[in-house]
């Protein structure tokens, strides 16, 4: 499959650095610093991607954060409670009254509970057919993208992919498609669409705190190895033509052709990575720090901060990976007796009143600087969670539930201020107005004035459509 990848992904002028393979990296050496550095490049965005924006259109301003809840965040227990069923159903939790008359949400998120008005929460998600490890249904639309029965599902494009093919980034010194990646299974990737259009790993340009599988604060930082220059290699030097030959002449003689024939969209693909814009947009450091202490230290809420300087910058899609564990994921509340991630009193309520605060703060933030309309921001995961609890054992754990979920939505100048859909008395199946992932991939689409009839080609030639099963626009949404 990588070799697939490698054939069809477009050629560019570091293709000879063979930058994904591992070669015993570290940032200690040149030639580390060096691939380090051009592996993210090609993640950021290729020299022919930005002569075809260029060429084709420019973009219209529009951005999305998806804020990933890997693991499956149980809907009964945060936004479609169910306060009158016996314990086993409805849970430990209770629930809170919202700016919206008659509509409750769980206790433990008062915030959005206050702000719900800016919202839209959607209780009929059809999550059918959505698995984890990998997440890949419900960040591509594509029912087929289930890996235990579909070898091709790694090849499905996921919406940020989509987005930086289609739309780009919203200023060529910024990359289209970030994420903060706990795991390669939870983050959607390019597929057919070619390696170019993979998301920037944020997680190697900037500093942030580091946490341990559980999230417990370790005290240390992360280093921002991508804008690390190794020393006698300044950033001056790198942008002096004859210098960078010079340098780099010991790490392939073969370079030399192509960096003289480096054109503009090809020193702009540099910039990527040692320009200063991208460089600020991450150094969180460079925020105010009453706007910071708003945010708060913990990592989650830094990312957001973070993927708001981001699409400030010109970054178009924003992907928060919101887990500290690299495998299922920090939402999977299995149970108490379930290491690492516990059940819905120990594991879950310990997540919902920071998961509260960094949505409303975020959304409030992008508010507040005029950025919420042309904005989207999107709360979910993968699945819900049973209606009943105590699978597997546990006291209080719910297990998978790929039947129905809820999600969250925010800004992009959409209608809100509503729920849409609902789900059976006892929280397991839909009772009215499901949305597919083809309908949410559509709508996400036409946030960003993609058509929704366009297509990709896979590798055997054979065009597909971004948008299938029939999938539309949400309607209470868009009007």
């Amino acid at each position: 499959m990588s070799c697939n990848h490698h054939h069809h992904a477009k050629q560019h002028a570091f293709t000879g650095f063979n930058a994904r393979e591992r070669e015993g990296l570290t940032l200690v050496s040149r030639r580390g610093m060096m691939k380090a550095g051009f592996a993210g490049l090609a993640g950021l965005t290729l020299p022919g991607l930005l002569e075809a924006r260029a060429a084709s259109r420019a973009a219209n301003g529009k951005s999305l954060i998806l804020l990933w809840m890997a693991g499956g965040p149980s809907h009964l227990d945060t936004l479609d409670p169910k306060p009158d069923r016996p314990l086993e159903n409805r849970g430990p939790f209770g629930v809170i009254s919202t700016k919206l008359p008659g509509v409750v949400i769980c206790e433990h998120l008062p915030k959005m509970a206050a702000m719900l008005d800016k919202f839209t929460i959607i209780r009929s998600v059809d999550c059918r057919f959505s698995n984890h490890e990998p997440n890949k249904v419900m960040q591509t639309a594509n029912l087929d993208a289930e890996p235990r029965i579909n070898r091709e599902s790694e090849l499905y494009p996921c919406f940020g992919s989509v987005v930086a093919k289609h739309h780009g980034a919203n200023h060529p010194s910024m990359p289209p498609y970030v994420a903060f990646q706990t795991s390669r299974t939870h983050v959607g990737y390019a597929g057919y669409l070619g390696k170019q259009y993979d998301p920037f790993l944020a997680n190697q340009a900037t500093r942030l705190p580091l946490l341990t599988n559980v999230g417990a604060d370790t005290g240390r930082l992360s280093d921002a190895q991508l804008f690390n220059s190794p020393v006698g290699l300044s950033h001056e030097r790198v942008h002096n033509r004859r210098r960078l030959l010079e340098d780099m002449d010991r790490l392939r003689r073969d370079l030399d052709a192509s960096m003289q024939s480096m054109n503009v969209y090809q020193q702009r693909a540099f910039d990527l990575v040692l320009g200063r814009r991208a460089q600020e947009a991450f150094d969180i450091s460079r925020e105010p720090e009453k706007s910071r202490d708003r945010f708060g230290k913990q990592l989650w809420s830094q990312q957001a901060l973070i993927a708001r300087r981001l699409v400030e910058a010109g970054a178009a899609f924003v992907t928060l990976d919101l887990s500290y564990h690299p495998a299922s994921g920090t939402w999977d509340t299995h149970g108490d007796n379930i290491p690492p991630y516990g059940g819905i009193s120990k594991g879950l309520k310990p997540l919902l009143p920071l998961f509260d605060h960094l949505f409303t703060t975020l959304v409030g933030d992008l508010g507040e600087r005029g950025l919420l309309d042309d904005t989207l921001v999107i709360a979910m995961g993968e699945f819900g969670r049973t209606p009943r609890m105590g699978t597997q054992d546990s006291t209080d754990g719910r297990d998978h539930w790929p039947v129905v979920m809820s999600m969250s939505i925010a800004g992009g100048g959409f209608r809100h201020g509503q729920v849409i859909g609902s789900t059976t008395d006892d929280g397991g199946y839909l009772n009215e107005r499901p949305v597919t992932p083809g309908d949410l991939a559509a709508t996400i689409y036409h946030h960003f004035g993609i058509p929704l009839d366009a297509t990709y080609t896979d590798h055997s030639g054979r065009p597909r459509f971004l948008v299938t099963d029939g999938g539309a626009p949400i309607r209470e949404l868009v009007g």
